[in-house]
């Protein structure tokens, strides 16, 4: 990185009222390779401890105002050009704190199975404020090559400092990549979301990604499934935590409401029923997820079609005997 000091036309113009000696003088902007735009100035300097409207406190001692000089950030570490003073001494910040003069920005990185994901700059100086923790060790300041995860596992890139001990691990993967609420349409029982803000509190992400899933798109699988492992089965075992078939805790359920013709309606009550059975008892044996168009008459569920497999005066009431429960009379 190298910086060039102006000659004395392009930094000073000649005014009768001026800052020091009748001189207007005016800021310096250097334009550097890789580390943005610096501005040097001159106001906030004139009047500092040390120079006091003085011009000759740095130039031409410390800066020439006769010829274009390059100094490099090895340059001033010895002293030279701004180092002269930037030396963390007599109150005056160091060279390190390079945020004070280089200006840095937010970085979102775009990356094709997870989003974009945001580097803060403004956040990393808060806990570091040295910048050569990380330029030019891990990343050269300006464009890099693209580290994965796994180069990143190996201590590459944010690897170097993210590895649980220095700081959060790579694995708590939401703290850096935006995750969002998955809406999943299932035909027949509605509409599922899954929570990756309730499940990302409770787990790491390398549980699921890419065991079970790609982050990305995936294609769906049937409950069937789920029921010998696979997705959501890999945990919902009853182990882990609450079995597949307590269908009921993601799949939103209502009250069903009949109207039967001459008998009034009928409710029929998925809280009620759920507290005694699992959904698998009564789907898809007796009925398809979804709203049935098939209407089953009083005279079928006494043979044992839908509400009779049950009601049969064993399992639970006859449908016969006490139609008083089911029909608003």
């Amino acid at each position: 990185m190298r910086f060039r000091c102006l000659p004395l036309l392009a930094v000073c113009i000649i005014s009768l009222a001026g800052f020091a000696h009748g001189i207007t003088i005016k800021d310096a902007v250097f334009q550097t390779k890789d580390a943005g735009r610096v501005v040097f100035s001159h106001k906030a300097h004139i009047g500092k401890k040390g120079i006091e409207n003085n011009c000759k406190a740095c130039h031409d001692g410390i800066f020439s105002l006769r010829k274009k000089v390059s100094y490099t950030m090895a340059d001033m570490e010895k002293g030279k050009s701004c180092g002269a003073c930037h030396n963390g001494k007599e109150g005056v910040f160091p060279l390190k704190e390079c945020a004070r003069c280089h200006a840095v920005k937010e970085i979102t990185y775009q990356v094709k199975s997870t989003g974009p994901t945001p580097f803060s700059h403004q956040k990393h100086l808060a806990a570091y404020d040295n910048c050569n923790a990380c330029h030019p060790k891990l990343f050269n300041a300006g464009p890099n090559k693209r580290a994965t995860m796994a180069d990143m596992e190996k201590g590459k890139s944010c690897g170097a400092c993210h590895n649980g001990k220095t700081a959060f691990g790579l694995n708590e993967c939401a703290t850096c990549h935006m995750v969002k609420e998955i809406p999943l349409s299932s035909p027949g029982t509605g509409k599922i979301i899954f929570s990756h803000k309730l499940h990302a509190g409770k787990m790491k992400c390398d549980q699921c990604h890419n065991k079970l899933y790609v982050p990305g798109r995936n294609k769906p699988v049937g409950m069937a499934a789920m029921e010998k492992g696979k997705s959501c089965g890999a945990c919902h075992n009853g182990k882990a935590v609450f079995d597949v078939k307590q269908c009921a805790k993601c799949h939103p359920v209502k009250e069903v409401n009949y109207k039967v013709k001459g008998a009034g309606p009928a409710t029929f009550s998925h809280a009620l029923h759920l507290s005694m059975y699992t959904c698998s008892d009564c789907h898809n044996k007796l009925y398809k997820t979804g709203r049935s168009t098939k209407v089953v008459t009083m005279h079928e569920m006494e043979k044992g079609k839908s509400c009779g497999a049950c009601h049969n005066g064993k399992t639970a009431f006859s449908v016969r005997e006490a139609c008083v429960k089911c029909h608003n009379m």
